[in-house]
């Protein structure tokens, strides 16, 4: 048998990574949700679709300083079009002189009435008196106090903000399973709303394992390896919107490795496990957290995924609680590429978000790449746009499993189980890592 049909063989053995990421999404159920004041709401998933309950603005205002007044007594009956000179609008060819009767601000709150050649000088933001039709800016006129004079004829209607004219009441302002950010929490706010249901942040728990793990702050030696992953996904969940915590280094004891999780299933929604997934003698958190109790399976399923890099990936629940398990590489690179496909989308499907998965764009490739036989590869690549429209991607240097291309990516160019060899100029998937969320 060739070499190639090796890997075709290989290949055919193992679960395509549609499949299982269905099988895994499907276990798992939003957060049940909670009602927040609105201050506290930030960063997390509505739960229902919410409505404006009271229009915005909630009442006819002035949109600058200036003079309210009625637009048929500055333009004198004939027809104002753009910003033109009063005089030319006004009868026998003079400005308009009106008389201020009142001030209003914005805490004005008595109903005036606005009669003919009269006018209120007004702050931004004040009601507008009955009958006024027009706010002058004050920089138009000589800045009158006891009479004005208009040197300048508005649009009708310029300088004014009609009641509902942004929001109308019952007005949907935002679906269930949008993020709220600091521009809805103004909205709903503006609209008279002063809580929430929300889905809470998911609290995420990230454990390392390994015998050869060392803490951060010194180079590896040989028999130590500096613990990267528990930092990286930590700081992975905290960008996918998660309460993250870091527990740290867990040596390859069983018994130790049982207490750990059995203690974290107490603060946590999900609980991330990295190192230990493959076949070898060292990995441990295979061996203890997919053995049988009795006729019971154990409690986490390890499965062999067409996903490159990172073939070995597993997924269950802990605790009598039953908190969602996922189990990644301990491959740095292939180990962020597993948040990226598993456990990012099961972050945001606790959080209720949709879509649970990142954006993608179709683009031209840059440079012709090769790929596995049999398996969806996730590569770092830099997605740009083009001027005449669409989007160009080129390949980071090193491939999936270097640090310093995934630190440097903005996107994850994916290449399908049966592509081979991407042609440049042929058009591929990306995935967008959008940093600012």
């Amino acid at each position: 048998m060739t070499a190639t049909a090796d890997a075709e063989a290989a290949a055919n053995e193992l679960t395509p990574l549609a499949d299982y990421l269905g099988s895994v999404l499907r276990r798992l159920r939003a957060l049940p949700p909670l009602d927040l004041d609105l201050t506290q709401a930030y960063g997390n998933v509505l739960a229902e679709d919410i409505v404006a309950p009271h229009s915005f603005p909630a009442f006819d205002q002035a949109a600058v300083d200036g003079y309210a007044a009625r637009w048929e007594d500055i333009a004198g009956g004939g027809r104002g079009v753009g910003y033109v000179p009063a005089q030319a609008g006004s009868p026998g060819g003079r400005t308009v002189r009106l008389n201020v009767v009142g001030d209003l601000g914005a805490a004005s709150w008595r109903p005036v009435r606005l009669t003919p050649g009269a006018c209120f000088s007004v702050a931004a933001g004040a009601p507008l008196p009955i009958g006024a039709d027009v706010v002058v800016p004050v920089e138009w006129t000589d800045q009158g106090m006891a009479a004005v004079e208009i040197r300048r004829t508005p649009k009708r209607g310029y300088g004014v903000r009609k009641v509902g004219e942004e929001i109308p009441a019952g007005v949907l302002l935002a679906r269930a399973g949008t993020y709220v950010t600091p521009a809805l929490v103004a909205v709903l706010a503006a609209t008279g709303i002063g809580h929430v249901v929300v889905r809470p942040s998911p609290r995420v728990v990230i454990v390392a394992t390994g015998d050869e793990l060392v803490e951060v702050g010194r180079g590896s030696q040989p028999g130590q390896v500096v613990d990267v992953n528990s930092h990286a996904l930590t700081a992975a969940a905290a960008e996918a919107g998660a309460l993250a915590y870091r527990v740290g280094i867990c040596d390859d004891d069983p018994e130790g490795l049982r207490g750990l999780l059995e203690d974290q299933t107490l603060r946590a929604d999900l609980i991330i496990t990295t190192g230990g997934t493959g076949t070898g003698p060292g990995d441990m958190v295979r061996r203890i957290m997919s053995r049988r109790e009795g006729n019971r399976a154990g409690p986490v399923t390890f499965t062999a995924v067409a996903l490159y890099p990172g073939t070995a990936l597993g997924f269950g629940t802990v605790g009598p609680e039953e908190v969602p398990v996922v189990c990644l590489p301990g491959d740095p690179g292939a180990a962020l590429i597993g948040f990226e496909v598993l456990a990012r989308p099961a972050i945001n499907l606790l959080a209720g978000a949709e879509p649970v998965f990142r954006p993608s764009v179709r683009a031209h490739l840059l440079e012709t790449v090769s790929s596995p036989a049999g398996l969806r590869e996730f590569r770092p690549a830099h997605v740009a746009e083009r001027r005449g429209g669409g989007y160009t991607v080129q390949p980071l240097r090193g491939g999936p499993l270097t640090l310093a291309g995934l630190a440097e990516a903005n996107g994850l160019m994916v290449l399908g189980e049966r592509v081979t060899t991407a042609a440049a100029g042929s058009t591929v998937d990306v995935l967008l890592l959008d940093r600012r969320r």
